[in-house]
């Protein structure tokens, strides 16, 4: 199954995303910001264990998920970005990012529609 990391601030969220993923057979590794997630992109990569799929909070303190997508794909250009947030102005900062952004997941959303979503973004691949 595939490597992800997630970039989520809210502790809640982040374990249901973690349990999920987990559940159905991904290598998961979760951190609190974009800050975190950005060293741990460059951790794994330097490790030869590259992350095959970023899914990212849009807003989140330290380093908000467009300034951490927008890093990732330059370090990263070939791994799949994912964004999620429950707000629709947050959405809208996505807007012109296509090329780096390959689905936005909006909260609240079920166990269901978060497994399908992630495997559709993996599956393009």
């Amino acid at each position: 199954m595939a490597r992800i990391l997630i970039a989520e601030d809210e502790p809640s969220v982040r374990a249901f995303i973690t349990r999920a993923l987990s559940g159905v057979g991904h290598e998961v590794e979760a951190v609190g910001d974009g800050s975190e997630a950005l060293t741990a992109l460059a951790r794994a990569r330097e490790a030869g264990r590259a992350h095959d799929l970023l899914l990212t909070d849009i807003l989140m303190p330290v380093m908000d998920g467009i300034s951490l997508a927008l890093s990732a794909s330059r370090d990263a250009p070939d791994m799949p970005i994912m964004l999620m947030t429950g707000y629709s102005d947050q959405r809208e900062r996505a807007y012109g990012l296509e090329a780096i952004i390959d689905d936005i997941l909006l909260k609240p959303f079920t166990l269901d529609e978060l497994v399908m979503r992630v495997q559709t973004v993996l599956d393009k691949e």
